[in-house]
């Protein structure tokens, strides 16, 4: 069933009149952009982020910055605006998890009913997640899976109307990162281009799909070139404040020891590093910026904030990040909301202001 505090969900939203949507005469409405990183189901989370962003009418969004899963949010969001606002976008989002969740019924991936009873959300103990993490040890995405088949891909088409996104004046700018295979380069998909072509290749696993090949290039997951990308927010948007929306742990205190613990950190290190040089490089430009060397506009002095949930993802397991399990979607959205809500009441005055995260401390 629905969950009950959720807006009613149906296969699209519907459009209508966006009147609802504005804030009442008198409430400040401050632009924000976001960055949104890639997790699988913990993607889940970045929904219930953006589920009480879009509640808050104190705040607006300007651009969306966002890699693998990230993606699927950001255009899902994107669409469920256009149709139909905030409530629409709201909607739209409720329904894609649903739909994943739905899809992921006939996968064998499923936490076993002993995992279930117990209120583990890892797949560690499913046999068929055992097989799987073998068999792509072994055998390339090319051998395993030759028809290169990703239920995703049919979830997001049931959801968003790829042609009415690219024909509308969508807006909230979007950029998407995948990372080029040939060239090692990371390309970034724009309103005009973005297809579910492109939402597929930002979330390209190299080890689960085979490459995305648009226009003769070949692409896999942007997280490992932009996880996610600052620079397009920048370079692109009026707003100067960045909001990141944390899932992988930047830090972890326990030394990883199993094998999926080793590779899993791997992975965060490598899909975090894009994202570390770029905050580098921001941290540069606001020491110049305020040390007068830099005169009149020649450089944007960005404002930098971040939404994480670190101590409480980082008690998740890499396994559970293909779990789609509605329970756990749920628990994870809800953790999103409970971090945003405890966020705005912390940093929303701050907003357009000043950034409320310190660089060094938190990347450097």
């Amino acid at each position: 069933m629905p969950d009950a505090t959720m807006p009613s969900m149906s296969a699209k939203p519907h459009r209508h009149d966006h009147s609802h949507s504005a804030a009442d005469p008198g409430v400040e409405v401050k632009p924000v952009n976001l960055a949104l990183q890639g997790g699988g189901a913990h993607g889940a989370f970045t929904w219930g982020v953006l589920d009480r962003l879009l509640e808050e009418e104190r705040v607006a969004l300007d651009g969306i910055s966002a890699t693998s899963a990230g993606a699927m949010n950001a255009v899902v969001t994107a669409y469920g605006f256009a149709e139909g606002g905030r409530d629409g976008a709201r909607r739209a989002l409720a329904n894609f998890w649903r739909r994943v969740s739905h899809a992921s019924q006939n996968s064998p991936l499923q936490p076993t009913p002993f995992d279930k009873w117990m209120g583990n959300t890892s797949l560690e103990f499913s046999p068929a997640y055992l097989a799987f993490d073998l068999i792509s040890r072994l055998m390339s995405p090319y051998q395993f899976n030759p028809a290169n088949y990703n239920p995703l891909r049919r979830v997001l088409a049931d959801v968003v109307d790829f042609d009415r996104l690219r024909s509308h004046c969508c807006p909230i700018k979007l950029f998407l990162s995948a990372t080029n295979v040939r060239t090692g380069r990371i390309k970034l998909f724009a309103n005009d281009e973005i297809s579910i072509d492109a939402v597929m290749a930002s979330a390209c696993l190299p080890f689960m799909f085979q490459a995305v090949e648009i226009d003769g290039e070949a692409y896999w997951d942007g997280g490992y070139m932009g996880n996610p990308a600052i620079f397009p927010l920048i370079y692109n948007c009026d707003s100067a404040d960045v909001v990141i929306v944390h899932i992988n742990p930047i830090t972890r205190q326990e030394l990883p020891k199993s094998a999926g613990e080793i590779l899993n950190r791997i992975s965060e290190i490598s899909f975090n590093s894009s994202l570390m040089r770029e905050m580098r490089a921001v941290d540069f430009v606001t020491s110049l910026i305020d040390g007068g060397a830099v005169k009149g506009k020649a450089l944007k002095r960005m404002r930098l904030h971040a939404i994480s949930a670190h101590e409480q993802m980082s008690g998740f397991s890499v396994a559970s990040k293909l779990n789609a399990d509605w329970e756990f979607l749920i628990q994870l959205r809800d953790i999103g909301r409970a971090t945003t809500e405890a966020w705005l009441a912390a940093n929303h005055a701050r907003l357009g202001v000043d950034s409320t995260i310190d660089i060094k401390a938190e990347y450097l």
